[in-house]
């Protein structure tokens, strides 16, 4: 193959990941938009969170969903500890005479396992999954119930937003870019059909759709709403049901966060085959575009990056490595400048954009080598 196709198919394929999926997901919820029946229902609802070692957080995130706008009689709180070994269980239980249901299990056999355990025991119609790190709006539960008033809807996700604090930092600026890009795609999609997946941090879902995942699973949040979509229900985006978050402190702490993400992108494609299957997978166009292609970023990068090389004879595609190798170092003066304030934008977009590639990189590399435990050890900041 000529260096030409080589460079020019990959120049496509990243226009297509980055940008033009982006806006045919646009132009899908415009085109085929389907409308949401929606009423201000009050299902039985279950509300799991769950946890390991979160003795610290707990306390507030108990006193959050206490205060939530929602019946109380129509609303179960289930804390379960998954081989705690601080005090988040003694903490919890101060709260069971509030109705909070506290489950220990001793041993840390990872979320998955726990979810599988815990969500056919819950008495709710509806059942909501949380982390215990965010901080939930008090509508929430009543944004995303309303959702299941359509038959259709058979999980509904909540967005989360990221609160950058008193710093302004270019790790900040741009994971906050990056998310904003994120829920644009997902919010499109859901008005189209489904969205490919939900967020941690609040979804719900209907209780008797849940199907067991592996244990070994590193997103459930995807493949938990991408099993209620195989059965042919609607996974939507609801972004009046909002959660709160900060964004990492630092670009190490969001760089652990995304690897553990992308290993778990490399692990659907090579252990969930039927997500690629398009009989077995109604979202396959959605899946293929929104969460493979870009797994395949760094190599479409490095092919464009070296097949530019041996075109240098011609003006064209000497200006246009010229380009690319701005863009890299403006990548990589974002990186010296990480805990800086006041940068351009370009600075932090590169820096976000290669910092994601680089995370797909080393989320490859632990999944060959199975270095990415289930069991989630919480990134400092």
């Amino acid at each position: 193959m000529s260096a030409v196709i080589i460079f020019w198919t990959s120049i496509f394929l990243l226009a297509y990941t980055y940008v033009g999926y982006p806006m045919v997901a646009w132009l899908r919820a415009r085109l085929q938009r389907q409308r949401i029946q929606t009423a201000d229902i009050e299902p039985q609802v279950s509300i799991l969170c769950i946890g390991h070692n979160e003795g610290a957080r707990i306390g507030a995130r108990i006193d959050n969903l206490l205060e939530l706008d929602y019946p109380r009689d129509r609303l179960e709180i289930v804390v379960a500890s998954d081989g705690s070994s601080d005090d988040m269980v003694e903490i919890a239980k101060h709260y069971e005479l509030a109705g909070v249901r506290v489950l220990e299990f001793l041993t840390q056999r990872g979320k998955p396992a726990v979810l599988n355990e815990v969500i056919p025991q819950l008495r709710g119609e509806i059942a909501v999954l949380m982390d215990v790190r965010q901080h939930v709006e008090q509508q929430a539960l009543r944004a995303l119930t309303a959702n299941f008033a359509d038959p259709r809807t058979g999980a509904v996700s909540g967005e989360l937003y990221l609160d950058q604090g008193a710093t302004d930092t270019e790790a900040g600026e741009g994971v906050g870019f990056y998310w904003r890009y994120e829920k644009f795609i997902r919010l499109h999609e859901s008005k189209a059909d489904s969205t490919v997946g939900a967020t941690g941090a609040l979804y719900a879902l209907r209780q008797h759709l849940f199907h067991p995942i592996p244990e070994n699973t590193l997103l459930d949040d995807v493949l938990i709403p991408m099993y209620v979509a195989r059965r042919g229900y609607r996974v939507l985006f609801e972004p009046k049901a909002r959660a709160y978050d900060r964004v990492s402190a630092t670009a190490q702490a969001e760089l652990t966060r995304k690897v553990r993400t992308i290993a778990g992108n490399f692990q659907l494609l090579f252990h969930e085959r039927w997500l690629l299957n398009p009989r077995a997978n109604r979202l396959w166009f959605q899946t293929l575009s929104h969460k493979f292609c870009r797994v395949f970023g760094p190599l479409f990068l490095l092919a464009a990056f070296i097949s530019n090389l041996f075109l240098l004879d011609q003006g064209f595609y000497r200006v246009l490595l010229l380009l690319q190798v701005l863009f890299y170092a403006a990548a990589a003066a974002g990186h010296l400048s990480r805990n800086a304030t006041g940068r351009p934008a370009l600075m932090h977009i590169a820096y976000t954009f290669c910092l994601l590639n680089w995370a797909t990189v080393l989320g490859f590399h632990r999944f060959i080598l199975g270095r990415q435990q289930v069991t989630w050890r919480k990134a400092q900041g």
